[in-house]
């Protein structure tokens, strides 16, 4: 194939067909033209590891100067990326100019739907987190949680004066599994309400904003990628801890999402009745046996200790649980990572960590490589941030 076949067909690359602009509701095609799956690889590079030259792009995308060239001037019409500093090329007397996100090209909103409360990050086209509110709530039935969730957006338009027509979309992150026969969200109980709806269509229509949804596991994994772990290692497993466990897995910097969509469902490692999830109502459990008052799970993350009685004991009960997800997960995938996040509080997962065990049999008195087991580094608001790169994942980044 010849150099011009090879640049027109990346430029008439379309965009997968799940994320054609006049399927999603409410979403600004006019605005917004799809990215070919090239014009993804770069915007996404450029995204993760900053500026970059031309010849750095096509070195990493494995593409001819030429292509990239053409494909760079696209883009920067376009708005989404524009000339930076300009450095040494490494040849004398001549310099390269890098190329760089434009931040205000695009925003998104991230929501988290946590048991027992509420989260909205406002992000813009550049990852940065401009803003974000959390709420408790005393019931998480749909119109009370839509209610705040439209309260919280408007609170951050106003505070950032966010143009509309640079909205991009929502992005939801939900505990649940997805079902095989609609692909809906099969919620834990207490979200009864939110359970095997459509609920992209439905949080379209109650925020006036095209909305794409993912399991809590998977919108964090994804966060993690973008702003965490996943600066330094493109393959990793992510165990997710809140009132429940579950999580994602990188592959390449991608995420795995499976058949069905229910990939990084860790908890589901553990047979029923024999090893205790180890999760944050558990850990609640444990300290108020011990005599420490807090009601719920939000007020264990906001108040957290590790000098509670009743930490030990959690440890004690998690450590086995936690050992043989790793251990699973290593064996299965060999991660260059096991990353511990979600809203467990971060000195309790230095405190766990030394506890948990890869297990391996040796040969010949050799280990074989096993991956360290460390904390996330997104941060607490790892769902609501990776809720809101989803968009962008889904139709502009890769």
């Amino acid at each position: 194939m010849t150099q011009h076949s090879d640049t027109l067909r990346e430029l008439k690359q379309p965009t997968p067909k799940e994320f054609d602009p006049a399927s999603v509701k409410y979403f600004r095609g006019d605005i917004f033209e799809p990215n070919s799956d090239v014009e993804r690889d770069i915007s996404g590079l450029v995204l993760r590891r900053g500026p970059m030259t031309q010849a750095q792009i096509s070195q990493a995308i494995k593409r001819p100067q030429q292509t990239v060239s053409r494909l760079l001037s696209r883009l920067v019409e376009r708005g989404l990326l524009r000339p930076g500093e300009r450095v040494s090329s490494g040849k004398r007397g001549q310099l390269s100019v890098k190329m760089e996100i434009v931040p205000d090209y695009a925003y998104s909103f991230g929501i988290s739907i946590l048991w027992d409360a509420v989260a909205v990050t406002v992000m813009n086209f550049g990852g940065k987190v401009l803003g974000s509110r959390q709420r408790p709530m005393a019931t998480m039935s749909h119109d009370s949680v839509v209610a705040e969730l439209r309260h919280m957006i408007g609170d951050l338009k106003a505070d950032w004066s966010l143009d509309g027509d640079r909205i991009f979309a929502a992005g939801v992150g939900i505990p649940g599994t997805f079902m095989r026969e609609t692909g809906q969200v099969n919620t834990p109980l207490i979200l009864d309400e939110w359970a095997n709806i459509n609920l992209e269509e439905a949080l379209a229509d109650d925020l006036e904003l095209p909305v794409w949804v993912d399991n809590d596991g998977n919108a964090a994994a994804i966060g993690e990628s973008l702003f965490g772990v996943g600066r330094w290692a493109s393959d990793f497993i992510y165990l997710y801890i809140d009132t429940g466990i579950g999580g994602g897995v990188i592959h390449s910097g991608g995420l795995v999402r499976g058949a069905f969509g229910n990939a990084g469902e860790l908890g589901q490692l553990l047979p029923p009745f024999i090893y205790p999830h180890p999760n944050l109502k558990l850990l609640r459990e444990l300290v108020c046996r011990r005599g420490v008052e807090v009601e719920t799970v939000s007020d264990v993350v906001n108040n957290f200790d590790p000098d509670w009685p009743g930490v030990d004991d959690w440890i004690a009960r998690a450590r086995d649980s936690l050992s043989l997800i790793a251990s699973a997960g290593a064996a299965l995938l060999d991660p260059a990572a096991i990353v511990i996040g979600g809203r467990i509080p971060q000195s309790l997962v230095a405190k766990v960590i030394p506890h948990i065990e890869i297990y391996d049999q040796r040969r010949r008195s050799f280990e074989r490589p096993l991956p360290p087991i460390v904390a996330a580094e997104a941060g607490g608001e790892s769902v609501s941030m990776g809720a809101a790169a989803l968009p962008f994942t889904k139709y502009t980044f890769r």
